[in-house]
């Protein structure tokens, strides 16, 4: 063996190059038999399947024991729904102690958490292993929601110690992203975004997109909002902070900026107002169910020009003004019922008919978006909605093309710097929702 090797050796040496290729050779010959065989094996889904059971013996596992002086805590959290008693709250929340449901039933603490507008306020508690109750807290949000209270009840003993407190709410950035299926809200529902950040993002681009009409399946958009919360936990939706809207194929976007004593609106990322000079629809959230011009009228049995656009809504509903203004009639006109005039600059002015209240007085100074009295079916009127029209300088026309032509609002220059600040970090938090959709929907 080790003349073999030395033979090899010396060969390498005086002929490297011809040894070499012979191995190449070899190697190469070997790769294309191989591949010219590899056709020739038979199908792995046609080969016989034989199935072959064993019994295996496993090692019985050590029993776990605990220690009976070991407590055990559990931990549970509800909201309380409309109807709710002390009893079926616990009994929801895990809670088999008859001693607490008694001792709780009629106590002032709990009494302020079912008062009011109880549905929705969350509740957690900390139980033993039994059922009985060791700790339970609550936070609600008050009529003065710049402040949460919070409920804490403990065990000590066989007595229960209760506090009741109020503390500042924490503001906090929260982000969703949705694509359009069928409507808004059902995408905003999907995608467990709060009914007012909806709302809000409809109007922010009411101007722009006409939610009943202009929506396509596969319309997505990503929005940034504030969460009011009490001790970590979200009480309520604040104030839209961002958002894009994605059109069929046309991006709407709006970032909001406010500036100390100035007026907040809504621009575009590049400086440019979104915020019209006249909102697109008095009320929040409705349909129209009669457009400007001639129509058949359901009261008087013909064709009459119509010189407003009705707005389908329940009695009840707040109506707003469309732009900054000053109140010039708050009072009762014939078929028109309880009525509500408003002089804006420029000799234009809005009209408000069919109230069921009117909450402003002649002479008052209002701004856009200010509510000022309440949907009805005062008057001539079929049912509960409201008649809206627009004039300029005594001339009546029609109201939704108006708010879709009404000029911006630019920003000042002086505040642009700050703006700009505002509108980037906005815009990172825009993109991180966004590329949350996309991952999710990979």
């Amino acid at each position: 063996m080790a003349q073999l090797a030395q033979a090899l050796s010396n060969s390498l040496s005086r002929h490297p190059r011809r040894v070499l290729g012979g191995v190449g050779a070899l190697l190469l010959g070997t790769g294309v038999t191989a591949f010219g065989i590899s056709p020739m094996m038979p199908d792995a889904a046609t080969l016989p399947v034989t199935q072959v059971f064993e019994p295996l013996s496993l090692n019985a596992l050590p029993e776990l024991h605990l220690e009976s002086n070991v407590a055990l805590t559990l931990y549970q959290s509800d909201t309380v729904r409309r109807n709710d008693t002390t009893q079926s709250l616990l009994l929801r929340l895990g809670v088999r102690d008859t001693q607490a449901q008694n001792a709780l039933r009629n106590h002032e603490g709990m009494r302020k958490l079912f008062d009011g507008r109880s549905a929705g306020k969350l509740v957690s508690v900390e139980t033993d292993e039994r059922g009985q109750l060791l700790k339970l807290s609550a936070r609600w949000l008050p009529d003065d929601e710049r402040q949460f209270s919070r409920l804490r009840v403990e065990r000590v003993g066989q007595e229960f110690k209760t506090e009741i407190d109020s503390q500042d709410l924490s503001v906090s950035s929260r982000v969703a992203s949705g694509i359009i299926e069928s409507s808004l809200f059902a995408a905003t529902d999907s995608v467990d975004l709060p009914d007012s950040v909806a709302i809000q993002l409809a109007e922010m681009f009411a101007s722009d997109i006409d939610f009943r009409r202009d929506l396509r399946r596969g319309d997505r958009f990503n929005v940034v909002y504030e969460s009011l919360d009490g001790d970590g936990e979200p009480l309520r939706a604040g104030r839209v902070l961002s958002a894009e809207f994605i059109n069929n194929g046309k991006k709407h976007e709006a970032v909001w900026f406010q500036d100390g004593s100035q007026k907040g609106a809504y621009y575009g990322f590049g400086g440019e107002s979104s915020r019209k000079a006249f909102l697109a629809s008095p009320l929040e959230f409705s349909r129209v169910s009669s457009g400007y011009g001639l129509r058949f009228h359901p009261i008087l049995g013909r064709k009459k020009a119509h010189l407003g656009v009705d707005y389908a809504a329940p009695t009840g509903t707040p109506v707003r003004t469309t732009a900054d203004g000053v109140i010039t009639f708050a009072g009762t006109q014939n078929g028109y019922g309880n009525v509500i005039e408003v002089s804006h600059r420029g000799g234009k002015s809005t009209l408000f008919a069919h109230l069921s209240r009117i909450d402003v007085k002649r002479g008052e100074r209002v701004e856009q978006g200010q509510f000022i009295g309440a949907v009805g079916t005062t008057g001539r009127s079929t049912g509960p909605h409201l008649h809206f029209e627009f004039r300029d300088h005594g001339v009546h026309q029609d109201p939704l093309e108006i708010a879709r032509e009404s000029e911006n609002i630019p920003i000042s220059p002086s505040l642009r710097a700050r703006f700009d600040a505002v509108a980037q970090v906005q815009r990172k938090q825009l993109d991180a929702a966004n590329s949350i959709q996309q991952a999710s929907a990979d």
